[in-house]
């Protein structure tokens, strides 16, 4: 069965003229926000920060965090406020504290970054590099060494698990 997320949906209007939709065939759509073309590339940022939603866990809203059972329900006003106050300061306390991090953090993490890229360029790679093409003999001796010792032991481990079954039952 498919799952709802590969559904789309259709916008069918049958009422309006043939004309019209030979029009809309010929128009192109505008490009996405990251592809249009502006004159400062800052003021045309993406409309989400998140493009792979790396922080699903972190879209929080009111009601997530406060709800009131059907049974206790306090002043409307009161809920109204609440609700008010709760997104100002989040909204605030998040743009105030990523103010005074946000700086030093991504410089931080950038230096962390080149730091790793440089480390596995000018280290670890001329390594890997030297292992392969000058020490073939050694190479070859440790594939013996794993294919006589190693992969046997494995193998032996995996044959007597594989009789292994768990059931799991509610009772």
């Amino acid at each position: 069965m498919m799952s709802d997320d590969y559904l789309v949906e259709c916008k069918i209007d049958d009422d309006e003229d043939d004309d019209d939709d030979e029009e809309r065939l010929h128009q192109t759509p505008p490009p996405p926000a990251q592809f249009s073309s502006s004159t400062d590339p800052f003021l045309s940022q993406p409309e989400t920060r998140d493009p792979y939603d790396i922080n699903q866990h972190l879209k929080i809203d009111f009601s997530d965090v406060l709800a009131e059972p059907p049974s206790t329900h306090s002043a409307d006003r009161v809920w109204i406020y609440s609700s008010i106050g709760f997104e100002s300061v989040r909204i605030w306390s998040y743009r105030c504290i990523s103010a005074l991090c946000a700086l030093p953090l991504s410089l931080l993490s950038g230096c962390l970054f080149a730091w790793l890229a440089c480390l596995h360029i000018w280290c670890v790679m001329p390594c890997v590099q030297v292992c392969h093409s000058c020490l073939p003999c050694i190479r070859s001796l440790w594939l013996s060494v794993v294919n006589i010792f190693i992969a046997p032991f494995c193998l032996s481990v995996s044959r007597c698990c594989s009789f292994i079954y768990i059931s799991l039952s509610k009772e």
